[in-house]
This record gives C-alpha cells, structure tokens and sequence, in this order.
C-alpha cells in the first residue's frame, strides 16, 4: 500500500515538472547585419533575449518561406524601416 501511494505521489511530483517546463522555441543563436530589401520580407517577429532564447533579434520571415535572423531595430534604422514597410501592407483592422 505504501508503496502505491509513493507510486502516485512520484507521478504527480513528475507530471507537475513537465508542466511547468518551458516550452521549446526556435531561437536565433546568430545575428547579420546585412540588410535585406523589404520586397522580399512578408512578416517578422522580434526575439527578445532573456525570454526564452539568449540573445534579441529581428527574425523576418521571406516570400520563400526562409527565416533570417537580423539585428534588433534598436540602433539599426534599416531595420525600423523594414518593420514599417512590412506594417503598412498589412490591411487596417475594421
């Protein structure tokens, strides 16, 4: 009997781990500071470090699907640039 409450309070400890572990997330591990033009680039995100990944980026999304990783826009206007081209093709909310 003690045994199969120790069984359940193992299986309960571990379920409670595995729920609150973070999800896994495609992080950028490096940067460019290449600039890329804002025809091919039809969506973004940015990655802030320290919440869940180590270091901040902008990731643009391209017409072919590939995903760059490119320099935070903080200190990098071509990048704010972008970001707001990408932006105004978006269609306004109704």
């Amino acid at each position: 009997m003690a045994s199969r409450v120790a069984a359940l309070i193992f299986l309960g400890l571990l379920c409670v781990q595995l729920a609150s572990a973070e999800v896994l997330k495609d992080c950028c591990l490096s940067v460019s500071k290449n600039r890329v033009p804002a025809k091919f680039v039809v969506s973004y995100y940015i990655q802030e470090a320290g919440k869940g990944c180590n270091l901040s980026a902008t990731v643009f999304e391209t017409k072919g699907g590939r995903r760059l990783c490119i320099v935070h826009p903080d200190g990098f206007p071509w990048v704010q640039k972008v970001i707001s081209i990408v932006d105004s093709r978006k269609p306004a909310s109704q």
